[in-house]
């Protein structure tokens, strides 16, 4: 009786063991995780996978400067160094009304040739980078680019395609507020930004932003929030609208 009431002893305090060192082992998982979220504008974190920019991964957006300026706001914002490279038209005055701090905004607006190694040289000592490739990158180039920035927990913003990018942001549509029949002002600009992740991580998905509102700010328009966007596609391409 003595050893069997041992024995049970012996078995709580291994479970109490094992107990204690999943819950270690998941506050440091969550703690991991936490850390290599990046801020992000709500208004974009609707759209984005996992609801967040992310230390070490590489985002395209297609044809959009004012998009990747929004995506540099929050993290420029909450402190982090950013930069911009290969973008002569970035206009720093609209940057600055989106909330980037332009003291900590380092631009590189025409490397020519040596774009990518300039690239990789600011994500050696910069959080958030946004980069504007002059030509297809290669998928050796990118995976080498990839792993410096898994090493560095920086974040690359790519103005166009990338190969294994962790999402693609487009706005899809844009109307500006504001003007009556020939006169007023603009007071903002309404778009739908959809982002589509890698193959396999589900349908992209869509929600109608004020970029920026009237305070030029950015921020979810109405109550609708996020939405499936595979209706819209096919309606617009019924309509030839796409």
């Amino acid at each position: 009786m003595l050893a069997e009431n041992h024995q049970m002893i012996e078995h709580a305090g291994a479970n109490a063991r094992v107990l204690e060192l999943q819950a270690r082992i998941h506050s440091m998982q969550a703690t991991t995780l936490d850390e290599r979220a990046l801020p992000t504008l709500p208004a974009l974190a609707s759209v984005l996978p996992g609801g967040a920019l992310r230390q070490g991964s590489v985002y395209s957006v297609a044809g959009s400067t004012t998009l990747a300026m929004a995506m540099l706001a929050a993290p420029s914002a909450g402190g982090a160094w950013c930069g911009v490279v290969g973008v002569p038209d970035f206009g720093v005055e609209a940057a600055a009304r989106l909330g980037i701090e332009l003291e900590r905004l380092v631009l590189a607006p025409s490397p020519g040739d040596q774009w990518l190694t300039v690239t990789a040289a600011l994500v050696d000592v910069l959080t958030v980078v946004v980069t504007r490739p002059p030509r297809r990158v290669g998928d050796a180039d990118a995976a080498r680019l990839s792993a410096r920035l898994r090493q560095r927990g920086a974040t690359l913003v790519v103005l166009g395609d990338w190969p294994q990018s962790e999402a693609t942001l487009r706005i899809d549509d844009s109307s500006w507020r504001g003007l009556g029949a020939g006169h007023g002002h603009l007071s903002g600009r309404e778009v739908t930004v959809t982002a589509g992740g890698r193959p396999g991580a589900g349908r992209p998905r869509s929600a109608r932003l004020w970029l920026p509102d009237a305070h030029s700010g950015v921020r979810q328009s109405g109550q609708g929030g996020m939405r499936d966007v595979a209706p819209l596609r096919r309606a617009a391409a019924r309509a030839g609208l796409t």
